[in-house]
């Protein structure tokens, strides 16, 4: 979907601009090959937030994604949140890694084979007050919605010294 601009060059010139609407696709495009270049890193609104590229499979077209998502480590664990800004829905990723738990995450320069877990219960709502509490536009999310925003957490397949 594209957007049009109008321009008042002056008094008298109005000139249209053709503007390419940046679809979420384009904008993780976009994440993906800061993080990949800058070791991990980047900017705007992640700035100085920790994030991992999860690398999974299409639960349905069975084709390979790559999504930026924040994370925060809780011992060998790297755990997510499927908020999708506090949308009614979860994101396309939560649903394929339901499908095909076993994933590879990038996290920094490396690439680690881990098995996706959701964690419910009580266990569930002390990791998300605890993300809440470090970024708090996640406590939004869950009250702009009526679904419980899944937590995922990602286990090493292999234990690192």
């Amino acid at each position: 979907m594209a957007s049009f601009s109008m321009l008042l060059v002056n008094k008298s010139l109005l000139v249209t601009i053709y503007r390419p609407s940046i679809t979420m696709s384009d904008w993780n495009t976009g994440v993906i090959a800061e993080f990949r270049r800058n070791r991990g890193k980047v900017g705007g609104q992640f700035e100085g937030a920790t994030l991992l590229l999860i690398n999974h499979t299409g639960a349905r077209t069975g084709k390979p994604r790559t999504n930026p998502v924040m994370y925060f480590k809780d011992g060998h664990r790297y755990l997510v949140f499927a908020s999708k800004g506090g949308a009614d829905t979860n994101p396309d990723w939560y649903h394929n890694l339901k499908a095909h738990p076993d994933v590879k995450i990038e996290v920094g320069t490396e690439t680690i084979e881990v098995r996706a877990e959701e964690i419910t219960g009580a266990e569930r709502n002390q990791i998300y007050t605890r993300q809440s509490s470090l970024y708090p536009q996640f406590a939004q999310y869950q009250q702009k919605t009526k679904r419980i925003i899944p937590v995922i957490a990602f286990i090493p397949k292999t234990r690192r010294k």
